[in-house]
């Protein structure tokens, strides 16, 4: 690449050279000769990138009939303009072949959201593609490197797998976190390995031993009733020829732990399961399917409860040590109990997950006035601390959460209304301990720390920051600093509230998707953020939430009454969000999904108003409004 550009400067030195000669004649033919090389020099820095199908870079298990492909084009050459491209799909790794599809040269300057029209996609398939283009000058470029999707599930009927839960006493709100667990024999080379996990809850999975992938809080949180997605992990690097186990844990999670207010529980169901199904394809061409079923072996672990309001205890000394791995002797580990649940509401994954983003350490240790030991983190995040500790065998630490100090300096939580939002640790002694939750997360920038044996170390603990894994990709700065730190703040904002779905807040007991919050910030949202993935998916819970006569509720998904909702304001969201996402990304997909609720929100809107006045109804007024000498909660209404 740097021999071309010292060519071209070259060549274009020499240019200017001949320009200026008075030998009109051969001047001519030189500059023809120079301009040629020149413009092919230029284009040699054309390059074709980050190809992307349903927006993700080669995703695994896409369900979508028509994919939405895209490219970047890199360019030297100056006014490069796309005016046509060629695309071809292939069942086999050669893309060439375009024997899926094979658009021949397209006169277009389209370069995403290119919709594909090939042959039908079956259900767990590699398809490859590659693209090229044209410029305005009608040169065409060299290929792409080759991308790849593969389909998911296409129909419920590839499920062979069937749900399990544990059966085991005290398997409910706040009880232990069930452990399951599945030995099989491999006895051939692996060419692939693919698992098709979810649950009723919240899971983490493991193969031998070795998480799979790098997400938190899977399957995610949706309207569960009518869609719950599941995951597809490539697993085939952790296989091994003879002795192998997949090894699940499950949360409460959204399911069925704490949500909302007065003891809201149980909203889901009252049981945790599992459904997982790993598909293997041996290098001689054959293939088997290991399945969720009745011989399957499930335990309770260190994990004694685990809520997101409420914080998660873990005891090490109750630690099965191997428990995902072959070596392990799991003879007293109890059956499961497999059922026929239906599987009609599954979907693939629609939305970013949760992974771990920045991470910080300690700015100060402070002894507030109460006496209490307080880590000041210098960044109010959400998700969690990971911390190291020694100590005796059975000692407990404590870690608490807060947003603020109060006036006298103290560690206050108040806010958090009834969220506990506690840490518990009872050490195994021995050694260091190194501790991270699994199924719940906080809103936080000091952590009170109790139980804590000898000097606290600045640097046994750092704060990991937690969100949907949206991508930067807008930013604001200017000569002021008080602008640029609001600008700081949104951001921050927006990193701790979009967690699965757009909260109003992330640390008390609510962090509930507010239709009236999400309306209301899906511009600025996008500006900062790649949302429209994040914003496609939750719409699709709009929709699924949505009664029968149009009204939308005001959280989404919908924890509460199924008459709470149709308010001014909030209820928009199914018409402002997918409008406002067209209007960033340009893609019609989300306005052709959203159309029929859209449509149904402003049919309510109509059916409830007399002489074209809507004046009927539940809307909310102030939340928290300024009035001197009351420090009442202010939320009011209007009916």
């Amino acid at each position: 690449m740097l021999l071309i550009k010292i060519f071209s400067i070259s060549l274009t030195l020499l240019f200017c050279y001949i320009t200026s000669l008075k030998i009109n004649s051969m001047k001519k033919v030189i500059l023809s000769i120079l301009s040629s090389l020149l413009f092919q020099t230029s284009f040699a820095q054309v390059k074709i990138t980050d190809l992307t199908s349903e927006h993700q870079v080669a995703p695994l298990g896409l369900v979508a009939k028509q994919p939405r492909l895209s490219w970047k084009i890199i360019s030297d050459k100056r006014d490069f303009l796309q005016t046509a491209y060629e695309i071809q799909v292939s069942t086999t790794k050669d893309p060439s072949k375009g024997d899926a599809w094979n658009t021949g040269k397209v006169m277009s300057d389209q370069s995403v959201n290119i919709i594909y029209q090939g042959i039908e996609l079956k259900s767990t398939k590699h398809y490859f593609w590659r693209v090229r283009v044209w410029d305005n000058s009608g040169k065409a470029s060299d290929w792409s490197e080759r991308s790849w999707w593969t389909t998911g599930f296409m129909s419920p009927s590839d499920w062979t797998a069937k749900w399990i839960e544990s059966g085991l006493s005290g398997d409910s709100t706040l009880g232990p976190c069930p452990m399951f667990r599945k030995a099989f024999e491999v006895k051939k080379v692996v060419n692939s390995a693919r698992l098709y996990i979810t649950a009723h809850g919240l899971y983490e999975a493991s193969v031998n031993g070795q998480r799979v992938g790098n997400a938190f809080f899977t399957p995610g949180w949706t309207s569960y009733k009518t869609r719950l997605q599941y995951q597809v992990y490539d697993v085939t690097a952790a296989m091994k020829e003879g002795a192998n186990v997949i090894g699940v844990i499950l949360g409460d999670g959204w399911y069925r732990g704490h949500l909302a207010w007065l003891d809201n529980k149980n909203i889901y169901g009252k049981t945790v399961g599992l459904l997982a199904q790993l598909q293997l394809v041996y290098a001689d061409g054959t293939s088997e399917t290991i399945i969720s079923d009745d011989q399957w072996k499930t335990s309770t672990g260190p994990i004694l409860k685990s809520s997101i309001y409420h914080g998660e205890s873990y005891d090490a000394q109750l630690e099965k040590s191997g428990w995902n791995t072959p070596s392990y002797d799991a003879s007293k580990w109890q059956p499961v109990k497999a059922n026929d649940t239906s599987k009609e509401n599954l979907v693939a994954t629609e939305g970013p997950l949760v992974t771990k983003h920045e991470t910080f350490k300690p700015v100060k240790i402070i002894t507030t006035p109460k006496g209490e030991k307080v880590i000041d983190f210098g960044q109010n995040l959400v998700g969690w601390v990971q911390f190291k500790v020694t100590g005796k065998k059975g000692d407990v630490v404590s870690i608490h959460h807060a947003e603020v100090l109060d006036k006298a300096g103290n560690f206050y939580t108040e806010n958090l209304r009834a969220a506990k939002a506690e840490i518990q640790y009872t050490l195994k002694g021995g050694g260091e301990e190194i501790f991270e939750p699994h199924f719940t997360f906080f809103g936080f920038r000091y952590i009170k720390v109790d139980g804590y044996s000898g000097e606290m170390n600045a640097n046994n603990f750092q704060a990991i920051a937690l969100y949907s894994d949206i991508k930067p990709t807008g930013n604001f700065e200017c000569s002021n600093s008080l602008v640029n730190q609001l600008q700081h703040n949104i951001q921050w904002g927006q990193r701790g509230n979009f967690l699965e779905v757009p909260t109003d807040c992330p640390q008390r007991d609510e962090r509930l998707g507010w239709t009236g919050d999400a309306q209301a910030f899906a511009r600025t949202a996008s500006f900062n953020f790649g949302v429209d993935d994040f914003f496609e998916k939750w719409m699709k819970d709009l929709a699924a939430d949505q009664q029968p006569d149009g009204r939308v509720p005001f959280v989404v998904p919908n924890v509460q009454k199924p008459t709470s909702g149709g308010a001014a304001g909030w209820a928009d969201a199914a018409t402002i969000i997918p409008w406002t996402m067209y209007l960033a990304y340009g893609d019609k997909k989300i306005l052709e999904d959203q159309y029929e609720s859209m449509k149904q929100w402003i049919a309510f809107m109509q059916a409830n108003s007399t002489n074209d006045l809507w004046n009927k109804g539940f809307h909310f007024g102030d939340w928290l409004f300024y009035r001197p000498a009351d420090d009442r909660d202010g939320r009011s209404a209007v009916t």
